[in-house]
C-alpha cells in the first residue's frame, strides 16, 4: 500500500527550532514531519508522487497548545445561555427568557458568564429578580470566573440551604441584612446547589464535548490541557481516542477535588493516542473577581476579607503527596498571593519528600505573587500555568481589588520567566474565550482589543512575539512532557501545526486582533480548514 506524503508550502514557517528557526514548506508522511525547509528540499524528499497544498500568504506555526482550559465547560458555555457582556441583571433575565431546550439540564435552568463588575454599581445581584420571573424551575447561573454562582430560591430551596445553614468551609453564602440568603453562592457553598442537581445525560455530554472540541479546532489549537477532567468526561474522550476519532490532542488533568479523586488515583497515569492523564488538578483558593482568592492581607475595597482556601492546607498536601506518589504530575490553580506562598510550599516540600522534582510539577494561574515567591517558585524550575488574558480583562478593576503595591507581583509573566519557571500559556476558556490569537495578543502588548492603555498594562511584564508564540506551542509540550515530539516543526515529530492569516512573529501585534486560522493540522490530518 502506497503511503501518502503531502507537501504544505507557505509564505513563511517558523519552525521555533533553533537550528533553522524559518522555513518555505514541510512534509507530512504518517503523521509525522518527514522534511522541513526549502520548497525544493521538502520536494525532494516528498518525492515525485506527494500531494501538494499551496497555503499562499499564510503563516505557518508548530501547534497552538491551551495549557489550561476546561472543554466540558466550554461545550456547556456553548450549549447553554450565554451571560457574557451582558451589561445589567435585566439583560441577564431577557436572555434567560430565550434559553434553548439545550439549557435545561433535567428542569433546571442553566447559564453562564455573569460578570457584576461592569453591571451598574458593580455590586452582586440577587435572588428576586429570579424569583419573579423563574418561580417554577431552580436556576443556577454560573460567574464568568467559576469561582460564584447565583441561583433562584428553588435551587436553594432544592440544596436545603437556609438562613441557618452555616458557611462550609472555603465557601460563602452571601446573606443580606435580614439574615437571608441573597442567592450568591461562592466557591465551595456551591456544592450543595450542584449535588442537587441531575447529572447530564451521556447524549447531553457528549454534545457538549463535540462542541468545545469542534470550537477548539476553528481557533486554531491543536491540543488543550484540560485542567480538572470529571471522569464522564474522561469515559467519553477515552472511548474515542481508542476508536480513533479524537479529533485534537488533551492532555488531561484529573479532578482532585472531589470525590472522583480516589477513582482516579486508583487508576494512576493513563495514556493512549490522543488522550492521556498523568497530571492532578487541586483547587487552593477562589477568584479574584468573587473575592475568593486567598490574599495575605485584606481586599482593598472589603476590609476584613481575606478570600478563602478551598482545602486546608494539611489536605492539600496530604492530596498532593498521594497523586505524587503514583507518578502524577500535580497541578494546584493559586490566584491569590497567599495560596500561592501555599502552593510554592506544597509542591516544594512534596517533591522532594516524594522524590518527584522530575515530574514538572505546576502553578495553575501564578497570578498574584510576593517578589520571594516569584523567585521560589523559579529557582525550583516549577511551570507557571498563566493565562495572558486575564489580566488584560482584570486590568480594569484589579486594582480596586490589590491596590497599587500588590499589582507589581500580579499578572507578572516576564519576572516568572526571568527567575526560571517555565512558562506554559492558556485561556482557562470558557472563563476566557477559547481565541488562541487573541493571547498572543494579550502576552505582547498587555492591551485590550482596542489598545488600552497606551504602551500597555504593567508593559515591563510583557513577552515577546517569540515568546509568546514559545509560550503557546514550546510550554505546553515541556509541561506535558511531549518536548521531543510537539511543539516546534522538525523532521520527526508530529505534524501538528496551524497555518494563520497573519505572521505572530514579525508581524505587528494589532494584526492578530483581526487575524485569521486558515487550517489546522493534527497528526498530519486537517481537522479545520477555512472556507476560501
Amino acid at each position: 500500500m502506497t503511503v501518502e506524503t503531502t507537501v504544505y508550502k507557505a509564505a513563511r514557517v517558523w519552525t521555533l527550532d533553533p537550528e533553522r528557526p524559518l522555513a518555505q514548506a514541510l512534509a507530512v508522511r504518517e503523521a509525522r514531519l518527514l522534511a522541513v525547509g526549502t520548497l525544493d528540499e521538502v520536494r525532494a524528499a516528498a518525492g515525485p508522487d506527494a500531494r501538494e497544498v499551496d497555503l499562499g500568504a499564510a503563516t505557518v506555526v508548530p501547534g497552538l497548545v491551551d495549557a489550561h482550559a476546561h472543554l466540558h465547560g466550554l461545550g456547556k458555555s456553548l450549549t447553554t445561555v450565554r451571560l457574557e457582556q451582558s451589561a445589567s441583571v435585566e439583560e441577564v433575565l431577557q436572555r434567560l427568557a430565550r434559553a434553548p431546550a439545550s439549557s435545561f439540564q433535567g428542569d433546571w435552568l442553566l447559564g453562564k458568564g455573569w460578570d457584576q463588575t461592569g453591571w451598574p454599581g458593580g455590586e452582586f445581584p440577587g435572588r428576586a429578580e429570579l424569583d419573579e420571573r423563574f418561580p417554577w424551575a431552580p436556576v443556577l447561573l454560573t460567574r464568568v470566573d467559576h469561582h460564584a454562582a447565583w441561583v433562584n430560591g428553588e435551587a436553594l430551596r432544592r440544596a436545603g440551604i437556609t438562613r441557618s445553614t452555616p458557611d462550609p468551609e472555603g465557601g460563602r453564602i452571601l446573606k443580606d441584612a435580614r439574615g437571608e440568603p441573597t442567592g450568591v453562592l461562592v466557591d465551595n457553598a456551591m456544592d450543595a446547589v450542584t449535588a442537587a442537581m441531575p447529572a447530564p445525560t451521556r447524549e447531553q455530554l457528549e454534545t457538549r464535548l463535540r462542541a468545545a472540541l469542534e470550537r477548539c479546532a476553528r481557533v486554531g489549537l491543536t491540543g488543550v490541557h484540560d485542567a480538572g477532567m470529571d471522569l464522564d468526561a474522561f469515559r467519553a474522550l477515552q472511548a474515542w481516542d481508542l476508536e480513533g476519532t479524537l479529533p485534537l490532542r488533551v492532555y488531561a488533568m484529573a479532578a482532585g477535588q472531589g470525590e472522583e479523586r480516589h477513582g482516579y488515583l486508583e487508576q494512576g497515569p493513563w495514556h493512549g493516542r490522543h488522550l492521556s492523564m498523568r497530571a492532578v488538578k487541586f483547587l487552593a483558593d477562589g477568584a479574584l473577581g468573587s473575592r475568593g482568592a486567598a490574599l495575605h492581607d485584606d481586599y482593598s475595597d472589603e476590609p476584613g476579607q481575606r478570600g478563602l482556601l478551598l482545602l486546608s492546607p494539611e489536605e492539600l498536601e496530604a492530596r498532593a503527596q498521594a497523586f505524587m506518589g503514583r507518578g502524577f504530575q500535580v497541578c494546584i490553580h493559586a490566584i491569590g498571593d497567599r495560596a500561592n506562598t501555599l502552593v510554592v510550599d506544597v509542591l516544594l516540600r512534596g517533591a522532594e519528600r516524594t522524590g518527584t522534582q522530575a515530574l514538572r510539577h505546576r502553578v495553575e494561574h501564578a497570578q498574584i505573587l510576593r517578589p520571594e515567591d516569584i523567585q521560589r517558585l523559579g529557582a525550583a524550575g516549577l511551570v507557571a500555568s498563566v493565562q495572558p488574558t486575564h489580566a488584560t480583562s482584570d486590568m480594569r478593576w484589579a486594582r480596586t481589588r490589590l491596590g497599587s503595591e500588590r499589582l507589581k507581583g500580579a499578572y507578572a509573566w516576564r519576572s516568572l520567566k526571568d527567575a526560571g519557571a517555565h512558562l506554559a500559556l492558556g485561556s482557562d476558556f470558557p472563563i476566557e474565550n477559547p481565541d488562541v490569537l487573541a493571547g498572543l495578543y494579550a502576552a505582547r502588548t498587555r492591551q485590550d482589543a482596542k489598545g488600552w492603555p497606551e504602551g500597555g498594562w504593567y508593559p515591563e511584564e510583557r513577552l515577546s512575539a517569540t515568546e509568546s508564540l514559545e509560550g503557546f506551542t514550546v510550554g505546553p509540550a515541556w509541561a506535558s512532557f511531549e518536548e521531543v515530539r510537539r511543539g516546534r516543526l522538525k523532521p520527526g515529530m508530529d505534524a501538528d501545526f496551524v497555518a494563520l492569516s497573519e505572521d505572530p512573529v514579525e508581524g505587528p501585534a494589532a494584526a492578530l486582533v483581526e487575524a485569521r486560522v486558515l487550517a489546522t493540522v493534527v497528526a498530519g490530518a486537517e481537522v479545520f480548514r477555512a472556507e476560501d
